[in-house]
């Protein structure tokens, strides 16, 4: 588990994507689905399975909604042991930062040399998206999920996130040194598996009425589902484009201040080699001349004959505009 988020932004990196944004998006997905299926489903199942191993094996597949239903109250204790090992853990070792310590003083026993080493060796770093967020979207499963069937699960999540709460905030606010600007980009990820752990909560919740008396109530939850996936739909059409699409707003406020400092601007002539290569953009030490696109002329002008043959050797230089 220690190792698990480095060997899933190695496979993000082979699988070609480049920006550090989106490999932690795409990490953090990896280790969600991973914590997912893992602790949560697999501490489920496997403790279904010891104790009821051959109605699990041998049940219709029908039957798993309430086999799983059945087992959720049976696991609170664990996961409030979880919850008490690995978040309140978690969070104090956060306050704590005890491993970028013994690394910072690793370094500076064996490789700082001079003070610059000094400062890259104190470099805080960032928030790791990767690792965090999903550990926060799985405890919200768990409350959730336990809201209704346990809910004595409940104060030690509302401590954990209290906590997780205040560190974060200072964390960010007095150490961490942000990295990139990611526009909220990761906020359609989170909105997502918020909702898929909503689904996740309901259909457990299904399975476990459906084994008590309240079997009867059990259709009129059906709605929740469809309910919550309609919610998303709209949620996805209403507010996702504002998070994958740079806001018209603030495109035409930089082009107004754009306009104010550079009113001379030929934007034509500058988009002309704007995305050519460098190498390509100045051609300065040819033999037959020099060619030089000024950015700031809209017109073409020509050299005239007797300015020609009063340079020997000739030397050139053109002014012209690309076409658009």
């Amino acid at each position: 588990m220690y190792f698990l988020p480095a060997l899933l932004m190695l496979l993000s990196k082979i699988e070609g994507y480049i920006s550090i944004s989106e490999l932690e998006r795409r990490t953090a997905a990896k280790y969600y689905y991973f914590m997912l299926v893992n602790v949560f489903l697999g501490s489920i199942v496997t403790g279904t399975a010891f104790e009821q191993l051959h109605s699990f094996l041998h049940q219709s597949p029908t039957q798993i909604p309430r086999t799983i239903g059945v087992s959720i109250p049976m696991k609170a204790t664990f996961f409030i042991t979880y919850i008490m090992v690995d978040g309140w853990a978690g969070i104090a070792s956060e306050i704590l930062r005890l491993k970028p310590l013994i690394i910072f003083h690793l370094k500076n026993m064996f490789l700082v040399k001079t003070e610059r080493d000094r400062e890259k060796a104190m470099h805080p770093g960032s928030v790791d998206y990767a690792e965090t967020l999903p550990t926060l979207q799985l405890y919200f499963l768990l409350a959730i999920v336990y809201a209704v069937v346990t809910p004595i699960l409940l104060p030690f999540i509302l401590v954990f996130f209290g906590f997780a709460y205040f560190v974060y905030r200072h964390q960010i606010i007095n150490v961490y040194n942000q990295e990139y600007e990611s526009v909220a980009a990761f906020w359609p990820h989170v909105h997502t598996r918020i909702i898929a752990s909503l689904l996740i909560s309901q259909l457990l919740l299904l399975g476990l009425l459906s084994t008590k008396k309240a079997a009867n109530s059990s259709p009129l939850l059906v709605a929740l589902p469809i309910l919550t996936i309609w919610f998303h739909k709209y949620c996805k059409s209403r507010f996702e484009p504002a998070f994958r699409k740079y806001p018209l707003e603030e495109a035409m406020a930089k082009d107004t201040m754009e306009r104010a400092s550079e009113p001379n601007l030929n934007l034509k002539a500058y988009l002309a080699d704007a995305y050519l290569h460098p190498i390509f953009q100045s051609f300065d030490d040819l033999e037959t001349g020099e060619v030089r696109l000024d950015k700031n002329q809209s017109h073409i002008t020509s050299p005239s004959i007797s300015e020609v043959s009063s340079h020997s050797p000739p030397h050139y230089v053109y002014h012209y505009e690309a076409e658009p």
